[in-house]
C-alpha cells in the first residue's frame, strides 16, 4: 500500500461526501486507501459513507475524541508508507498525490509536506505554509507587524514569507488541513499530541518532526480547496480552546518567564477574540445572475426549481463570451461548476483564476444531489440541496 489517507468527520456530512469523491479521483492510477474516522457525527455522515463509499474504512467513535486523537485512531490502523492527513472541509485536484508522491521520493530527509490551499473564492490562504511562533514571531502574528511593515523580513516569518505561495520550499509549520509524510515519521514523533485537544495540534506536530532534523517542505505545484471556516464554528469555546492550545505549545517547547507568560496571557486573548469575531458570518449581498458551467440541460433545470432562479449554462469551450458580458455589468454573480461535466482540478484552478469579490462559486459533485461552498474562510459554508 503506498498511501492512506485520513479523514477526521465531525458534523460535515456534504463536505465529507465531496472530499472523498475527489480523495478517489485522486487514487485511482495507485494502490491507496482512504479511511474516514468520525467523531460521534449527529448528522448521517457515516450512513452517506455505508451507502456511497462502501470500499472506504470507516470508524465510528462512540464520543468526540478531538483532532490529534482522532487522527490518531485512523493513523493507527493505515497500512500505506505514506499517511495523509486531510481535513473533510478540503477538495483536492485528480493529480494531488501523484505530484506530492513523486516529490515526496525525491527528497532525502522528508518531513511533513504541506501544499497550496485556497478557500472556497479562490484565495490563497496564508496559514499554507507558516514559521515556528516563536514569542517574537507571535508579537509580529497577533499586532499585524508583517502587514504594516512587510518590508523586514522578520516581521515575515509567521507565514514563512521567505517563500512566495508560488515557490516550493522549506519551511518549519504545516496546516493540519494536509499534512503528508511517510508513516514511520508520524509514528517516530507518537503522531499528535492528545494531551492537545485542538487549534496547536499541528503546529506541535510540525515542530515534533522539525527536532527528529528531518526538513519540513510548502509544495505549490498543486492546489487544494480548504474552506476551513466549516472545521468550526468560532464561538466561545473556540476562543477558550485556542488560549488552552497556545499556552499547552509555549509550555511544552519553550522556557518561558514571567515577562513573557504576561505577554502571552494578553497576545492570547487578544488574537482569540479577533479570530472569534472573523468567525461571525457576514451579510453579503445575494447573487443576481447564476452561472452554470456544464453540458447538461437537466441539471440547469432541476437548479433552477431549487434556487428559484433563472440559470445561464455555458461550457469551457463558450464561456469566455459570456463571462464577459456578465462580470463586466458588476453584478454579483454565483457560478456553479458541474463536477460531472469539470474534473476537480478545473474547478480549483476555475476558482484561482476566476476569483474577484463580485464572483462566488458553488461546486456540484458528481452523481450528488447539493451544491456546495463557502463564500469567506471565515463561513461555515452553505449547502443548497436539489431534487434529482
Amino acid at each position: 500500500m503506498q498511501l492512506s489517507i485520513v479523514i477526521l468527520n465531525y458534523n460535515v456530512r456534504h463536505f465529507l461526501e465531496q472530499c472523498v469523491l475527489s480523495v478517489q479521483k485522486a487514487t485511482q492510477n495507485f494502490n491507496a486507501e482512504i479511511i474516514v474516522v468520525d467523531n460521534n457525527s449527529q448528522d448521517d455522515s457515516c450512513q452517506m459513507i455505508k451507502d456511497r463509499f462502501p470500499e472506504v474504512i470507516l470508524i465510528e467513535n462512540k464520543e468526540n475524541t478531538g483532532f490529534p486523537k482522532g487522527n490518531n485512531i485512523g493513523a493507527k490502523i493505515a497500512s500505506g508508507k505514506y499517511l495523509c492527513i486531510l481535513n473533510p472541509d478540503t477538495v483536492v485536484a485528480e493529480d494531488t498525490f501523484e505530484k506530492i508522491l513523486a516529490f515526496a521520493k525525491k527528497q532525502d530527509n522528508l518531513g511533513i509536506v504541506g501544499c497550496k490551499l485556497i478557500d472556497g473564492t479562490g484565495h490563497f490562504l496564508p496559514e499554507s505554509k507558516r514559521g515556528i511562533p516563536t514569542p517574537f514571531v507571535a508579537f509580529t502574528k497577533i499586532f499585524s507587524l508583517y502587514k504594516i511593515f512587510p518590508s523586514i523580513k522578520s516581521f515575515g516569518k509567521y507565514y514563512a514569507s521567505h517563500i512566495s505561495e508560488n515557490q516550493t520550499g522549506k519551511v518549519e509549520i504545516l496546516v493540519g488541513a494536509f499534512m503528508f509524510m511517510k508513516k514511520e515519521t508520524y509514528e517516530e514523533v507518537g503522531g499528535f499530541d492528545e494531551d492537545c485537544f485542538m487549534y496547536s495540534d499541528d503546529i506541535d506536530l510540525s515542530y515534533m518532526v522539525l527536532k527528529t532534523g528531518k526538513d519540513n517542505y510548502y509544495f505549490h505545484e498543486t492546489t487544494v480547496i480548504h474552506y476551513k471556516g466549516e472545521s468550526t464554528v468560532k464561538d466561545g469555546k473556540y476562543m477558550k480552546r485556542f488560549q488552552e492550545a497556545m499556552n499547552f505549545f509555549y509550555k511544552k517547547h519553550f522556557k518561558t518567564s514571567f515577562f513573557f507568560s504576561f505577554f502571552m496571557k494578553i497576545g492570547i486573548v487578544f488574537f482569540s477574540f479577533v479570530k472569534m469575531f472573523q468567525g461571525k458570518a457576514t451579510l453579503k449581498s445575494k447573487p443576481e445572475r447564476y452561472i452554470l458551467l456544464s453540458d447538461n440541460d437537466l441539471i440547469k433545470e432541476k437548479l433552477e426549481e431549487a434556487l428559484k432562479k433563472k440559470i445561464q449554462i455555458t461550457t469551457l469551450e463558450n464561456q469566455k463570451a459570456l463571462f464577459s458580458q456578465t462580470f463586466s455589468k458588476h453584478k454579483p454573480t454565483e457560478v456553479i461548476l458541474d463536477n460531472n461535466y469539470l474534473t476537480f482540478k478545473d474547478s480549483i484552478q476555475f476558482l484561482e483564476t476566476q476569483k474577484d469579490k463580485k464572483r462566488t462559486f458553488k461546486n456540484l459533485p458528481a452523481a450528488s444531489d447539493f451544491i456546495i461552498g463557502s463564500n469567506s474562510s471565515n463561513d461555515r459554508g452553505e449547502v443548497i440541496t436539489f431534487k434529482i
